[in-house]
């Protein structure tokens, strides 16, 4: 188990997100905990290299994973998510 932190940006995506979304993330969020044993993080690579994403529906959780803890550093809707 790892301790889970989230970026004030990270924090913002969340507030902002519909009431749906934000229960799914919040799940998504859970399963971070168990990192490494963790399903369907996918590594990002160029500018983003060292970085995850883990999705659900049409919204993205970005994160790092440093030591025992793992870094959510953005939550968004795909759109925009990669800008």
């Amino acid at each position: 188990m790892v301790t889970v932190a989230l970026t004030p940006e990270a924090a913002r995506g969340l507030e902002d997100l519909p009431l749906v979304m934000h229960a799914r993330v919040l799940s998504l969020l859970e399963r971070l905990a168990k990192w490494p044993a963790l399903s369907g993080a996918k590594p990002l690579t160029g500018p983003l290299a060292g970085r995850y994403r883990l999705r659900t529906g049409d919204y993205r959780v970005q994160f790092r994973v440093e030591g025992h803890t793992v870094i959510v550093e953005k939550i968004g809707h795909r759109d925009r998510f990669y800008e």
